[in-house]
């Protein structure tokens, strides 16, 4: 397959007549069935759009809607009055003009501090909650909640509450179905999709795995450091189970050398991107979604 440029990209992209509008209006929201039926590639941009806003920001989000973006994936922390924030860090250090502890503040104390893009400078923008974040992904977008494992509970309340189960995948820890129905019984909500973060170092791997054989919407996230392991030549096993499969394309020691920058810096997206999705990516995380989104269509791979 021929190989597209950077700009040769985006100028398909324009000519197809896709484009990049302000976020303006709703769009449907995303049918997480047409993912587990595995016909077609979906995007998963990484804490949203950082590069044209502040990470885990609501603006990054609304860019993402904007685009045509499947999935955004964020992270959750808690503060000290109990409210769910949208927030990798422990710390509040390296993405706003503050610092300390997400948990040593209360929410109103934390809406005094700004939002730093990825240049380091301030935005006006504010650190958001999670209830702000779902209002706005509602009908819009699918969310995918990484770093939330510890706050399940409080964060599927206010799931139900919205009524977006259909809309939430959930990353979860390399435990077996049986020991997370037992744990958290919360998980038999319908709708809710599962991510399964495995270990692929771990003897017990394939045993994680296997348990989730016969769950709907459940997807395996596997990462590793090279391309020759052995859980990569069992991936197809996974799809023939009824599983699908998240791959990271952020960094080359999640894929083997298969990440972004070699996709777009070194203008190689069959050999990145078109790497991962035959190794059966259903879903591609992503630090470019919008250069993702160009390549998925003009293999005619996105949904």
């Amino acid at each position: 397959m021929k190989r597209l440029q950077p700009l040769t990209m985006f100028l398909m992209l324009i000519i197809a007549g896709i484009t990049f509008p302000a976020f303006a209006q709703k769009q449907p929201a995303n049918d997480l069935d047409k993912l587990f039926e595995g016909k077609a590639v979906f995007i998963a941009a990484h804490r949203g759009d950082w590069r044209n806003a502040p990470e885990n920001s609501l603006q990054g989000l609304k860019n993402c809607i904007a685009w045509g973006i499947d999935i955004v994936e964020i992270d959750l922390k808690k503060t000290s009055d109990g409210q769910l924030v949208i927030m990798h860090d422990e710390t509040i250090d390296r993405t706003t003009n503050g610092k300390g502890k997400v948990a040593d503040y209360t929410l109103e104390q934390l809406q005094k501090f700004w939002l730093i893009n990825g240049n380091g400078h301030i935005t006006t923008h504010r650190i958001p909650t999670l209830e702000e974040y779902l209002s706005i992904a509602k009908g819009n977008i699918t969310i995918c909640v990484d770093k939330g494992f510890e706050y399940v509970d409080q964060a599927l309340a206010m799931i139900r509450q919205k009524n977006m189960q259909g809309q939430i995948i959930y990353n979860i820890p390399p435990i077996t179905l049986d020991s997370l129905n037992q744990r958290y019984p919360a998980f038999h909500l319908d709708g809710i999709a599962l991510n399964i973060l495995v270990d692929i170092r771990k003897a017990d791997v394939k045993d994680v795995i296997t348990s989730y054989k016969y769950r709907k919407h459940t997807l395996i996230h596997p990462t590793f450091s090279s391309d020759k392991a052995d859980f990569v030549k069992w991936m197809p096993e996974i799809r023939k189970m009824g599983l699908s499969i998240w791959l990271n394309a952020l960094w080359p020691e999640h894929n083997g050398g298969h990440d972004d920058d070699m996709a777009v810096e070194q203008s190689k997206p069959d050999q990145a991107w078109g790497w991962l999705i035959a190794k059966g990516a259903n879903v591609i995380q992503t630090d470019r979604p919008k250069e993702l989104l160009l390549y998925l269509k003009s293999i005619k791979h996105h949904h």
